[in-house]
């Protein structure tokens, strides 16, 4: 089964769990796609899929300038991982796939 969805994700942060729609678009060995929530969109970057573990990075902005690096797992419909975030650490995300 492929990675490609939309998933519904909540990544448990410092500020509370961050609920985001992840879109994530299939091209070979490489993804793009969008993480979106309350605090905006990020354009998932450098996306790569090996078998069914996708890694990425996003340029948040808000509250602080900062590159995120993702890795997950995707399990038939289920998501799961981390997203490292500099020197807070690692913070789990998970999600369920919609669409």
């Amino acid at each position: 089964m492929s990675v490609a969805g939309t998933y519904e994700c909540v990544t448990k942060t410092p500020m509370g769990d961050q609920k985001s729609d992840m879109t994530i678009t299939v091209d070979g060995d490489t993804f793009t796609g969008t993480n979106a929530g309350a605090m905006g969109s990020l354009s998932l970057d450098n996306g790569k899929v090996d078998g069914n573990t996708i890694t990425w990075s996003m340029n948040m902005t808000v509250p602080m300038p900062m590159t995120l690096e993702g890795e997950a797992t995707i399990d038939g419909d289920s998501l799961t991982g981390g997203v490292k975030a500099g020197a807070f650490g690692t913070f789990p995300i998970s999600g369920t796939r919609k669409a």
